[in-house]
């Protein structure tokens, strides 16, 4: 058995730059899990000037100096944030009061009626004792959803002082992430070793893969969300703002994203419309929109940026979302691409190791 242990250990890591990378990923992990909270500033920041950085040498390209390309991305990027907190968060936040405040109780009620004539219906699977406990249960769930959603507490205050504090200390850091990138760079680069061939090819593909992605998730946010707001101001749907916002937010969860949002949005249609062709019509649309984007919008902007079997796409959201709740399912593609890379990368004595499905 120690002979066995010996010589996997040795497989595994006899090059010393295997060593550095599981020295690294380990560190990455601890400062993660210790310190996320208390760094989460600097984190954000960290990765909205990787992402920015893109736009960044694209403008170098074109002929625009590095100062002046760092400052009209970094407008940009102020002009972005200032739009959403003034204008597209105030309409969510206004049209989920009103969500909660008027059809909560019709949802309530068609609900309640719904579920009292199953036992008339199916009395061999369902008692009348059985449904006034689930409808107590729901009734008493829904109530505290909405009194939460109606009223903030001074209990929250630390949390919207929290709030201001991260909008105050994301913007300067991410200047100062563009700002002074390739010296922050070099000091970083300094505590590697000169040998980092494994560490290279590593980022060299993380860089490539996630950098597309996450930019094409972006784009796709636009685009779903845009389209989606578009469509149903047409078809005049009440809530029109926070459903385009669900909608293209839902493009982050591949494959469960797009189921869960269904509900809301049929949800609000049935609500005001009920079983009629309008209802219909904004299903019809609303799938539409959904095929377009998985059949045409997805290949295309995703073709050569994450080579991922849909199986391990499914079970990292799980785990990461499971482990860190909504950060890690919004980071469970790029990481899932790291350790896609680490795998595929890791040196081995007997050759390099086969690749993941996907890869």
């Amino acid at each position: 058995m120690l002979d066995v242990l010996k010589g996997w250990f040795h497989a595994w890591f006899s090059d010393e730059e295997a060593v550095y990378l599981l020295f690294l990923l380990l560190a990455g992990l601890v400062v993660v899990v210790l310190f996320g909270g208390m760094l989460a500033p600097v984190l954000t920041a960290l990765v909205l000037a990787y992402l920015m950085q893109g736009l960044v040498a694209q403008l170098n390209r074109l002929g625009l100096s590095s100062g002046w390309s760092v400052n009209l991305v970094f407008l940009l990027f102020l002009a972005a944030l200032v739009a959403v907190l003034v204008v597209v968060m105030p309409l969510v936040w206004r049209q989920t009061v009103l969500l909660v405040r008027d059809q909560l109780p019709n949802i309530l009620h068609s609900s309640e009626n719904w579920l009292r004539g199953l036992p008339e219906r199916y009395p061999e699977m369902v008692s009348m004792e059985q449904v006034n406990t689930l409808v107590n249960i729901t009734q008493r769930e829904l109530a505290q959803f909405g009194q939460s959603v109606l009223t903030l507490s001074l209990s929250s205050i630390p949390s919207l002082l929290e709030i201001l504090v991260f909008l105050v200390l994301v913007p300067v850091l991410v200047f100062f992430f563009l700002k002074d990138r390739a010296a922050l760079t070099d000091w970083a680069l300094s505590f590697l070793p000169a040998r980092r061939r494994i560490l290279s090819h590593v980022w060299e593909e993380m860089d490539q893969q996630i950098a597309n992605y996450v930019r094409g998730k972006a784009v796709e946010i636009l685009l779903v969300g845009g389209a989606t707001f578009l469509a149903f101001l047409v078809l005049g749907l009440n809530y029109t703002v926070l459903l385009a916002v669900l909608v293209g937010l839902s493009v982050l969860i591949p494959y469960i994203g797009a189921t869960i949002v269904t509900l809301p949005v049929a949800a609000v249609a049935y609500l005001q419309f009920g079983w009629s062709g309008d209802f219909a019509l904004v299903m019809v649309v609303y799938g539409v929109i959904q095929f377009i984007d998985g059949n045409i919008l997805v290949p295309l902007l995703f073709s050569e940026a994450v080579n991922l079997h849909p199986v391990v796409i499914i079970t990292a959201i799980l785990f990461f979302g499971g482990v860190w709740g909504l950060w890690g399912v919004f980071f469970a593609i790029p990481l899932a691409t790291l350790l896609k890379a680490v795998i595929n990368a890791w040196p081995r004595r007997q050759g390099r190791p086969e690749q993941i499905p996907g890869s």
